[in-house]
């Protein structure tokens, strides 16, 4: 995968291990094989803190979590991350009607273009994914 020193600690491989059956192994080797000295950090960041942090605690199932993040990052309106969040949550056993109903909750309680983007997103993958046709 990669050899940065910076990833050497007990709570990266924690979250990383997270981060691989969440969003895919694919996905994340390729962040950090892509991760140089400017982008290291925030792969590092993310990796312990988001994944080996939060992502561990015991107060919420990955199913919740992942009905949680897909609220939030549809509300911001950032469909890259969308995509990414919709193929964990399917990964975290969400059904296309469910995170369909996120984004439709989404429009609102967040606005109508957010919700709309995020359903544009959401589909594309569930297309890539075989659930849609």
């Amino acid at each position: 995968m990669t050899d940065r020193p910076e990833f050497d600690s007990e709570l990266f491989a924690k979250g990383l291990k997270v981060r691989r059956e969440v969003l895919g192994a694919a996905h994340v080797d390729r962040s950090l094989q892509s991760a140089n000295d400017f982008t290291a950090p925030m792969q590092k960041m993310v990796t312990e803190w988001c994944w080996g942090e939060l992502w561990n605690r015991p107060g919420l199932d990955r199913r919740t979590r992942s009905f949680i993040n897909l609220a939030m990052i549809s509300a911001l309106n950032r469909p890259n991350e969308v995509k990414l969040h919709v193929r964990g949550a399917l990964n975290n056993g969400l059904t296309p009607e469910e995170i369909r109903e996120v984004m439709m909750q989404v429009a609102v309680y967040c606005g109508v273009p957010a919700g709309l983007d995020s359903l544009k997103a959401a589909a594309e993958v569930l297309k890539e994914e075989g659930k849609l046709s």
